[in-house]
């Protein structure tokens, strides 16, 4: 089919899309249909305008465009229109010259920027959290041991895999670096008796983990504070940072590594999960930056490990986990739509536009893309690691 006397992004989908179906709506009352095989998806777009902008800058006004009010799904899921155009289109970066750059100045995360930036995102109302998360608000990728697991099975499973990892002794200090609203450090403390000590940036994650503390009972062992990990002093066996990393800004990487290694005793062990991409470096999705993670940044492999090294950290263990973040992503939007009049009324429309197009782009993002999750285990010296990976597989 030619598209002649059309608009340009017409031409675009007819030639883009290969893999699913899109039948797309303009407020001209036109209809086309483009692809013959696979997942189909409505597209309703409002305002023709929006798909104009979105065939210059998809990366940014998709999201933007949609959180508008400009277009709409029917009949199907938005991860579903998500998924066939982000199937089909490969996201169109910076140049690679300027990306270095790019990647520098929007990561810039002095202590008092990275406050401010964590306050965007995890200083928003608790009962918004919890109308979606798992009921012991884990905010990171759960490892779903088998098909059928819930996601609260799925996030237990993720820190019991976490604290095996850690090699746990009962009596340890393990700190806690971004500690959320104090899911981590509490289980540990509990399951592996050990005293634990949580530090955040953000000011109700840590009046609800100090108050989730009270209510379990156990203020005795497992302390939180408000604290950057440049600023907090200490020494201790065990370091832990799940899903913190992806906000600590390229520039600085080796600092964090280097920051590790202070706070760790000699014969200690560290855990760092974290996003990653399994390509090679590449700039933060505009959106995302925008409007979710400001100053966030998605490491490569070979960034962390460079800084690591660096910072005389040893790697005794990588594990990459495919697709469990894609999962917990799904599990996260389902729930979202299930409270989606609650969330609608405490937080307005286009909050909640904002938020689901952020859980199903990210869930689709790690269907198609390079994303997954790292898992790396450090230590100091050998000996303090077992040569083999038998300790894991321990019965519960």
């Amino acid at each position: 089919m030619k598209w002649r006397s059309e608009p340009m992004y017409l031409e675009l989908l007819e030639h883009g899309i290969k893999d699913g179906i899109i039948n797309l709506y303009l407020p001209t009352g036109k209809h086309y249909q483009f692809g013959r095989q696979g997942t189909e998806a409505n597209w309703i777009v409002r305002s023709e305008d929006a798909i104009k902008r979105i065939a210059r800058d998809w990366e940014y006004n998709l999201g933007e465009t949609y959180m508008n009010g400009d277009w709409d799904v029917a009949g199907c899921q938005l991860r579903d229109l998500l998924g066939v155009l982000r199937g089909n289109f490969k996201e169109i970066g910076q140049s690679r010259w300027l990306m270095p750059v790019l990647r520098t100045l929007q990561q810039w995360n002095r202590i008092t920027r990275s406050y401010r930036n964590v306050s965007r995102h995890y200083d928003l109302d608790e009962g918004l959290f919890r109308l979606f998360l798992d009921k012991e608000m884990n905010y990171s990728c759960a490892y779903f041991t088998h098909e059928d697991a819930s996601l609260e099975e799925a996030q237990r499973a993720k820190s019991l895999h976490i604290g095996r990892k850690l090699l746990l002794q009962p009596g340890q200090r393990v700190l806690d670096i971004g500690c959320g609203w104090g899911s981590l450090a509490l289980f540990l403390a509990r399951r592996f008796e050990v005293e634990t000590l949580g530090i955040t940036l953000s000011r109700r994650q840590l009046a609800a983990a100090r108050r989730r503390a009270g209510e379990q009972g156990m203020e005795d062992r497992v302390h939180f504070e408000l604290a950057d990990y440049r600023e907090h002093q200490g020494h201790y066996d065990r370091i832990v940072s799940i899903g913190m990393f992806e906000h600590v800004g390229r520039p600085y990487y080796t600092t964090y590594f280097r920051r590790v290694r202070q706070l760790l005793k000699e014969d200690g062990v560290a855990l760092i999960h974290t996003i990653g991409h399994s390509g090679p470096p590449d700039n933060t999705n505009p959106w995302i930056r925008a409007h979710i993670f400001p100053g966030g940044s998605i490491p490569a492999l070979s960034e962390i490990c460079r800084a690591a090294e660096q910072a005389h950290c040893m790697i005794t263990d990588i594990e990459v986990l495919r697709l469990h973040y894609m999962r917990t992503l799904h599990c996260w939007y389902e729930r979202f739509q299930q409270h989606r009049e609650e969330i609608q009324a405490m937080m307005g429309e286009r909050f909640c536009r904002m938020w689901e197009f952020y859980l199903a782009i990210c869930e689709v993002a790690f269907q198609y893309s390079d994303l997954v999750v790292f898992q790396l285990q450090l230590a100091l010296r050998h000996g303090v690691v077992p040569i083999t990976r038998d300790y894991l597989c321990q019965d519960d």
